[in-house]
């Protein structure tokens, strides 16, 4: 079924939903009022992209404003807790490049948030006794107490977030989620290759 298709689309009415719509569920948000605008414009176009992503998208963007709360709090960014992070839940020390592979980033902001927690006493960089272009980042005993007292606060938060599904719709939103993310992750990796 195409986003115009069903009751309301052709005479301006309230828009159907695209067929992945849960019967009985509202999309009143805000994505649906743009999925709604767009369809005013360009009535023949399929909109049901639009509708996945857009939601994948805001719902992201609402979730790390309220989840960066505990990272502000302690001085923190996202980016900068996700390295400290990485270190952590690997739990061995990793070089820049491996923590510029675990989180997404490039190099030269690795190098520039490395420096940072560097100078607050949040990890260590040892050079390797073999290449001494190499540099080797653990936590300190402060970058591990940071991030053990912020990830209960964190794992709190989203707790309550997803408080409103139960597990077997949780448990389905992450196998689809994991499916979509596996098959972005693939696309991206042949491009890079």
């Amino acid at each position: 079924m195409t986003a115009t298709e069903g009751p309301g689309a052709a005479d301006g009415g309230a828009p159907a939903t695209t067929g992945g719509d849960a019967p009985g569920r509202s999309r009143d948000d805000t994505v649906a009022a743009v999925v709604r605008q767009w369809r005013a414009v360009h009535p023949g176009l399929d909109t049901g992209p639009m509708e996945v992503i857009g939601r994948i998208n805001r719902c992201a963007a609402l979730l790390q404003q309220a989840e960066d709360a505990p990272l502000r709090r302690e001085g923190l960014t996202r980016p900068e807790f996700d390295l400290l992070g990485a270190l952590r839940r690997t739990g061995h020390e990793l070089t820049p490049g491996e923590l510029a592979r675990e989180t997404f980033s490039s190099g030269a902001a690795v190098t520039k948030r490395l420096k940072q927690l560097g100078e607050r006493g949040l990890v260590e960089r040892r050079g390797d006794t073999r290449d001494r272009r190499v540099a080797h980042v653990r936590l300190t005993d402060a970058g591990r107490d940071l991030v053990d007292g912020v990830l209960p606060a964190q794992l709190a938060y989203e707790t309550a977030v997803l408080s409103g599904l139960d597990g077997p719709e949780r448990g389905e939103l992450a196998a689809l989620l994991s499916e979509l993310l596996g098959r972005l992750e693939g696309r991206l990796g042949a491009l890079r290759a």
